[in-house]
């Protein structure tokens, strides 16, 4: 008889016996869980049934890829993963230890339906996580999460016979070769390569150095207990640092990968941190005199330069912002057939004729090397000028417990809304709308906003703030959003602060 979750404790003859799987672990778009604090290896392996029964309740032919990255308790996990989808009756085809986007490219290569990465992305050491999908290059959403979650913790995983294994050698080579093609740059560029000895590290410096730049490494050797800092290229720590590399080694630019490899961040030759939806207006401006017309999706948490820049706008670009989230963003550009969509996070999807849609730190990377190529005597801090200036915050974010965060979120809305409706401003303008897409978007009277959503991910709060007028009024907006967002208890301390 099996026991129950909630009796299963660390310690325990059970916990080596019986699954124990916290439900918030459960996320809008993917699984992400403390381990072993929040889900055991028979909690996986139960994950893993669930997801082949998933498999086979949605008609899927019963293949899928199986990745895992580079964290010393990934394989471990991948493998009691592995054992429930083989309970289930899938045939796994492992591709051994790569990046979220390599797993995501085998399943064009390999011509399979489905795909498991087995990683905690961005999350520190002591998380794990799967990344799933069914239909390529999509991933699950709130509704595929929500049936997964149902099936796993409800107990209705289906053991059938059929289930198989086998490794797939050459997924790593025919990546980088679909990366790179036959393209080489036609101009010396020096480059640092930040990874913060993730998994990134295993392939970034060597895509760069086959396009033919001069790789400064930064942070590349492998080493799952990150000794410097946490890979993600949106967190300060890191973008300080890659602007030091720069500085001392006269470099071009520097690209900086998080633990999983799907996003990527941007320090310019004079050292400056651009934050990833900027540098998503520079590329949309490069992209946008190739494919006039385009159509490109934004996050709310990104600039409003997509819908307000000259140079789109004078390309015939059509801007549409869209709920953050990798699985969301992916989603709404197949549905739309956009050129692209851009995440803040560093998130972007290069979709046909460029990518296959899917976010891949290591296709921006290219594509950003292939922009400079085609702009000679251009540098990343001349691209950067020519854009109208906006002051933005970094993404900050508030402890919020998972349990209560979306109840959180609603009442905060709610006061916000109300505010709004009588008559309030924030940072001294007029709210001339709230946007209410992914938590509440306030667009000011003079093209500013702030943010206020929860993360799908941690059990924080989000919260980004632009002013195309001043640091001075970017700071008021923040001051005056966050004084609402104070007003509920639950609300802790910010990850970060302006």
């Amino acid at each position: 008889m099996t026991t129950p979750l909630a009796d299963v404790a660390q310690n325990t003859w059970e916990f080596l016996l019986e699954p124990m799987i916290k439900p918030t672990g459960f996320r809008e778009y993917d699984a992400r869980w403390r381990f072993p604090d929040e889900i055991n290896l028979p909690g996986v392996t139960a994950l893993g049934l669930g997801l082949g029964t998933q498999i086979h309740r949605r008609g899927i032919k019963p293949e899928i890829a199986v990745g895992n990255d580079y964290r010393d308790y990934s394989l471990s996990v991948k493998n009691a993963l592995m054992i429930g989808l083989m309970q289930a009756g899938i045939t796994v085809r492992d591709i051994g230890p790569a990046l979220s986007p390599m797993a995501y490219f085998s399943q064009f290569f390999l011509d399979v339906p489905a795909v498991a990465m087995v990683t905690a992305s961005h999350n520190p050491n002591g998380w794990t996580g799967v990344k799933m999908g069914f239909d390529r290059p999509l991933t699950h959403g709130p509704e595929e999460m929500s049936e997964l979650r149902d099936i796993v913790l409800g107990g209705q995983g289906v053991p059938r016979a059929g289930g198989a294994i086998s490794r797939v050698d050459g997924i790593e080579e025919a990546y980088i070769a679909d990366l790179v093609g036959d393209f080489r740059l036609s101009r010396p560029l020096k480059v640092v390569c930040a990874t913060g000895n993730g998994t990134a590290g295993r392939f970034a410096p060597a895509i760069l150095e086959r396009l033919g730049a001069d790789v400064v490494p930064l942070h590349t050797d492998l080493d799952y207990t990150f000794p410097t800092y946490n890979p993600n290229p949106e967190a300060l720590e890191m973008l300080h640092d890659m602007a030091a590399a720069v500085k001392a080694s006269g470099a071009d630019f520097a690209l900086g990968f998080d633990g999983d490899g799907d996003r990527c961040g941007l320090v310019d030759d004079e050292g400056e941190e651009i934050f990833a939806d900027k540098v998503g207006v520079i590329m949309a401006r490069d992209l946008a005199k190739l494919y006039p017309g385009a159509t490109f999706v934004a996050d709310v948490k990104s600039t409003g330069l997509f819908a307000s820049d000259p140079e789109l706008i004078k390309n015939g670009v059509k801007a549409d912002y869209w709920k953050t989230g990798h699985s969301h963003m992916k989603r709404r550009v197949k549905e739309i057939g956009a050129l692209a969509g851009f995440e803040k996070s560093g998130h972007y999807f290069l979709a046909h004729p460029i990518g296959r849609g899917y976010d891949c730190g290591m296709r921006v990377a290219v594509e950003f090397c292939k922009l400079m190529d085609r702009n000679p005597g251009r540098s990343v801090s001349d691209l950067r000028r020519a854009l109208p200036k906006t002051w933005s915050t970094p993404t900050m974010s508030p402890f919020c417990p998972d349990t209560e965060k979306y109840d959180v979120l609603a009442r905060i809305v709610a006061k916000i809304e109300d505010h709004a409706a009588r008559g309030g401003k924030i940072g001294g303008r007029g709210i001339s709308g709230i946007v209410t897409v992914n938590g509440a978007r306030v667009m000011l009277d003079n093209g500013a906003w702030g943010l206020v959503r929860a993360s799908s991910n941690t059990p924080n709060l989000v919260v980004v703030c632009e002013s195309p007028e001043s640091d001075a009024e970017m700071r008021a907006i923040f001051n005056d959003l966050d004084a609402i967002v104070q007003t509920e208890d639950a609300v802790g301390e910010y990850d970060q602060k302006i």
